[in-house]
């Protein structure tokens, strides 16, 4: 019998809302509102292309040329990301993920995270996808260290949000007053830099037109329940993506390397900047029976 390269396919439904949850990476296949796609989406049989809707653990996003020290010991990371010297986007994206559970409107997801070479830590961990009718999708990731050390955490995910036209002519909302500048290796060049007069400044829904973006931004303005928002409109049609207070950063990627170019809009919730590993900033240190978790999710509509 004949299986997708991308293994089991968890299919979720509840009111206008469909989505499509894998094996491999336990990823966000599809999302989609009334028939309409909410995320940019890819074939079960096909390898996921820039990163599409894939969880990024232990660490989002880069650690500059694989290497960082912890606990008072150097390690090297594989170099995922060869062509700018990096480890990109953590260790679990392409790994079997078990389910636990699997209702019409949610599943549930495992992973054991063995140690390797570079990370010679223990993790177990969790991501669990629910929709609701009217609140859309809801995303809970959680770690927990079963092991003997502490271990340095961080997680991300890597939907890709799309109102069914080129970004170019959407406009984008998000209350950020700073941003991280990085090099051609895309590794922060320095601290923060205030948004204003840049084109950063995403405060005001501006349409995106031509701009290219590949950073992270900090200093996240909240709602009352302690949510960020990242908003893409192009007439009549909006998705929004939240994330909680355990997520300081949001990267957006205007996906001009993607495979079909500026498609979609890379919104990114992290719980860490680039390079965490290596600079410390934002780092979670797990210890031995601890836990992390952290939720974000997508809406249709205003």
């Amino acid at each position: 019998m004949s299986e997708s390269i991308t293994g089991e396919q968890y299919a979720l439904s509840a009111g206008p809302y469909q989505a499509v949850v894998t094996e491999s990476g336990a990823g966000l296949r599809e999302l989609s509102h009334a028939g309409r796609a909410l995320v940019l989406s890819h074939g079960a049989d096909e390898p996921v292309p820039a990163a599409f809707g894939q969880l990024l653990v232990p660490w989002p996003n880069r650690v500059d040329r694989g290497r960082y020290t912890y606990g008072g010991a150097e390690h090297r990371l594989d170099l995922s990301e060869p062509e700018r010297d990096c480890a990109i986007h953590g260790l679990v994206r392409w790994a079997s993920w078990k389910v636990a559970e699997h209702e019409p409107d949610r599943v549930r997801l495992t992973h054991r995270l063995l140690a390797t070479a570079g990370y010679p830590f223990r993790l177990d961990l969790e991501a669990e996808y629910s929709l609701d009718a009217a609140a859309g999708l809801r995303v809970r990731m959680t770690a927990r260290n079963p092991g003997t050390r502490t271990a340095p955490y961080g997680h991300g995910a890597h939907p890709y949000l799309t109102v069914g036209e080129p970004i170019d002519a959407c406009t984008v909302h998000l209350l950020a007053d700073r941003y991280v500048p990085v090099d051609d290796r895309m590794i922060p060049s320095g601290p923060s830099e205030d948004v204003t007069g840049t084109r950063y400044d995403l405060r005001t829904g501006p349409l995106l037109g031509d701009r290219r973006i590949d950073n992270a931004f900090a200093d996240l303005n909240r709602d009352g329940d302690g949510r960020t928002w990242v908003i893409l409109s192009c007439g009549d049609r909006t998705v929004r993506l939240w994330a909680d207070e355990a997520h300081p950063w949001m990267e957006i990627y205007t996906a001009d390397d993607a495979p079909a170019p500026r498609a979609g809009l890379g919104v990114e919730p992290m719980t860490c900047p680039p390079n965490a590993f290596a600079s410390g900033e934002g780092l979670v240190h797990l210890r031995p029976g601890g836990e992390f978790h952290g939720s974000w999710g997508i809406v249709a509509g205003s």
